[in-house]
């Protein structure tokens, strides 16, 4: 049986394994960090053509069990204008909606379905080289051990290892000057009904809630800085000061803002926003990349958990389908490429919107409601929410869309 490496042990890594497991490849994760479930308190939404890969693979109902139903988005202007309702896709057969889940419970499950197929998981294993050694190649690690496979799959996030030995000079994580952070609250009266999301392009912010059945309210701000912060920036201004400071920048806008930013203990963690467009080569002798290793949608696309299920749902169809591992990563960049290459500009335009100040916010407010009004109508967003991949259909029928 072919024996796969998987570098990465986060959200694309575990898929990743499910996946090939499905097809008949045995694989075995590496990962970092020693602990699981870091990043504690951010929170990140699932869209359903994510969901729906994680059907393929029998995973999704986990998934979705341990967030909370989002079906439908709303979008305001700071002076308290409705602009209109976002597409959110056809909910899956058997009624699964688009949902909001923790970062950690999300990591949580995933490694536990993992785990329960039989999948061995390795942590304390950060990667230092890959070497190819006649079929097969070798994953060197920092402890000084090494790991033998027949592939290797970089899933190891935006400052791959990986990445650096497929192309040295491939593309950088690239900072889109926002910052964002959230925040989860129990002590405020919810801002509309359970299960939607109200985003708010404020006058000097971005700022979106959304209220669970279970009555709690949680919410995440976008915020403008030109200069990238490093961490030692974000991490060492106490809480209540950055409190404060949001509390300035939403103090003008018509929204729920400021009250659930009060209403939210002051324990944030903050974190810059960052894009990065894939390498010309995804792939490289028996090494590839999926998830955030090879291509960044910066946290406004709202797409990035999904693109990763999707890259280990086509990759495992490859390696199916391919009887050389090569020819196998050649056929999945040419499936993903022109869609990843989409999302991630649809991101950048919405980063653009909120992070528009000045005359780039008043051109902004004037121009978003003819916007909203092309993109509100049915269907508009089908291309992205409505994918779907056929796990069973052989990827030599597979039609290749070009978005670009």
């Amino acid at each position: 049986m072919t024996h796969a490496l998987i570098i990465g042990g986060g959200v694309a890594g575990p898929t990743a394994a499910i996946a090939l497991q499905k097809v008949g490849i045995d694989a075995t994760v590496y990962e970092a960090y020693t602990t699981t479930a870091h990043d504690l308190g951010s929170s990140m939404g699932i869209s359903l053509n994510g969901l729906d890969a994680l059907r393929t693979l029998d995973a999704h109902a986990a998934v979705r069990d341990a967030g909370f139903p989002v079906p439908r988005g709303v979008m305001w202007l700071g002076n308290g204008r409705r602009l209109g309702e976002g597409d959110t896709g056809t909910p899956l057969p058997d009624g699964t909606l688009p949902i909001v889940i923790r970062r950690h419970d999300l990591y949580a499950v995933l490694r536990h379905e993992a785990l329960r197929r039989g999948v061995p998981i390795h942590h304390g294993k950060r990667l230092s080289d890959v070497r190819h050694r006649g079929d097969q190649v070798v994953a060197v690690f920092t402890d000084g051990t090494e790991a033998v496979g027949d592939l290797l799959i970089g899933a190891d996030g935006i400052d791959s290892t990986t990445r650096h030995f497929v192309d040295p000079r491939a593309p950088r994580p690239r900072y889109v000057g926002l910052i964002g952070t959230g925040g989860i609250t129990r002590d405020a009266a919810p801002p509309s009904d359970p299960g939607v999301m109200n985003m708010v392009f404020g006058k000097r912010a971005f700022f979106a809630s959304m209220a669970s059945a279970d009555g709690s309210v949680w919410w995440f701000a976008n915020l403008p800085r030109a200069d990238e912060p490093t961490p030692d920036d974000l991490g060492t201004t106490p809480g209540p000061q950055w409190q404060q400071r949001m509390l300035n920048v939403f103090a003008e806008d018509n929204s729920p803002a400021t009250r659930l930013i009060r209403a939210t203990p002051p324990e944030y963690t903050w974190y810059p926003m960052h894009d990065m467009r894939a390498p010309k080569r995804w792939h490289r002798g028996r090494v590839v990349l999926i998830g955030d290793a090879a291509h960044v949608a910066s946290p406004s696309s709202g797409q990035g958990a999904s693109m990763a299920f999707e890259d280990a749902v086509q990759l495992a169809r490859c390696l199916r389908d391919r009887d050389d591992p090569t020819a196998a990563f050649h056929t999945y960049q040419r499936l993903r490429d022109d869609r990843v290459a989409k999302v991630l500009a649809g991101a950048k335009q919405v980063n653009r919107s909120k992070a528009a100040t000045g005359v780039s916010r008043a051109v902004r407010d004037v121009t978003f409601p003819l916007f909203m009004k092309r993109f509100s109508t049915p269907g508009a967003f089908a291309w992205l929410y409505d994918h779907r991949i056929d796990f069973d259909r052989p990827v030599d029928d597979e039609p290749t869309v070009h978005h670009r």
